[in-house]
């Protein structure tokens, strides 16, 4: 969590610290709409995003309890990512930032 935000009562900030950026919604998207997806199979969803954020970014969703990360001791190493029960109670938000971004955007001309 960020330290700005540890100082400060306003569940708003706690909110966008522990969510912010365009990755973790993202993310969370990705795994509501799959159920469980390895590391390279999120890395080909999210066109953009470097092994280094997506890396940095699953340790932040996991240390915040958003996602639960699943771990395979086998040859190739397996990773399985999926959403918490924690993470599932964003996804009201998540539904209601896709209708938001269907009413107001811009359309193509």
């Amino acid at each position: 969590m960020a330290n700005w935000s540890k100082n400060c009562d306003c569940s708003i900030v706690y909110t966008l610290s522990v969510v912010s950026g365009k990755w973790k919604w993202l993310i969370l998207y990705r795994l509501s709409a799959n159920g469980v997806l390895r590391y390279g199979e999120l890395k080909k969803v999210l066109p953009g995003i470097t092994h280094k954020m997506l890396s940095q970014q699953l340790k932040e969703l996991e240390v915040e309890q958003l996602i639960h990360r699943e771990e395979y001791h086998q040859i190739p190493p397996k990773v399985e990512y999926s959403l918490t029960a924690k993470g599932k109670t964003l996804l009201p938000i998540l539904d209601l930032m896709s209708e938001w971004g269907k009413e107001n955007r811009p359309s193509r001309q």
